[in-house]
């Protein structure tokens, strides 16, 4: 990493305040396009999914719990093979710190995959998850969201966040928010995908504070399950490594 010019505390600091000028405005244009998407039209929810769960079968309905939103982060996770998503992984392992305030502003979440329930359970006791996770195996959820594509939908572009796509990928990630009315109608309210993942990723915004920022070649390349870093161990909350107690 080349280091940056060094200067006088006065001409960092007439530096920082121009910066800063920008920053507002960044905030206040985040808020406005925040605004505009909860004023989005909706779509009415007319088909019935059912899901697969280690509790049994669910309905998108039994997904809110007694909420009425729900948001659900589709997770790359193939019936076809055992790789686990890195990326997926990553996003997901910010879910349960969050949930824990989120769902007490009425806000449910599910992960949702391809995959069926035993590789499911499988992942996420592995990872250490609690949060809902269900599969649409036996249901078209997947590839109406346009998550999830058939071996002849490969063969030719695809509509992946809302343009064509060309790809080899079968599963790609994105998130859906859906709204449940008291006489529980549900609507589809909101869809994301590809690099609009991002503002799930609170470790990519520490990291875009710091002098070398995310210090990747290409997206998310230092990204690897959590149990698989080379250096992963608990570290006490005084930044003191375990093996020093």
């Amino acid at each position: 990493m080349k280091p940056n010019p060094v200067v006088t505390r006065e001409d960092w600091l007439a530096a920082r305040k121009s910066l800063l000028a920008e920053e507002k405005a960044l905030t206040r244009a985040k808020d406005e396009v925040a605004k505009k998407r909860r004023a989005l039209p909706w779509i009415k929810m007319d088909k019935a999914y059912v899901f697969e769960s280690s509790s049994g079968p669910k309905s998108l309905a039994d997904l809110f719990g007694r909420r009425s939103q729900l948001f659900v982060y589709h997770f790359m996770l193939s019936p076809d093979n055992d790789h686990i998503c890195p990326g997926c992984s990553f996003i997901c392992d910010h879910v349960d710190s969050a949930r824990m305030h989120f769902e007490h502003n009425d806000l449910s979440f599910a992960a949702v995959a391809r995959a069926k329930v035993p590789w499911i359970e499988t992942v996420k006791k592995r990872m250490g998850w609690n949060f809902q996770w269900v599969s649409s195996f036996g249901n078209s959820f997947n590839y109406d969201f346009h998550v999830s594509f058939t071996p002849e939908q490969l063969k030719g572009e695809v509509e992946y966040n809302f343009t064509p796509f060309l790809t080899r990928g079968a599963e790609q990630p994105g998130f859906s928010l859906f709204y449940k009315d008291e006489a529980g109608t549900i609507f589809h309210t909101y869809s994301a995908y590809a690099r609009a993942c991002d503002i799930l990723l609170n470790a990519y915004n520490f990291l875009d504070f710091a002098p070398k920022g995310r210090n990747e070649a290409s997206t998310m390349d230092w990204v690897r399950l959590h149990d698989e870093y080379k250096d992963s161990q608990p570290v006490h909350c005084c930044g003191a490594d375990t093996k020093s107690h």
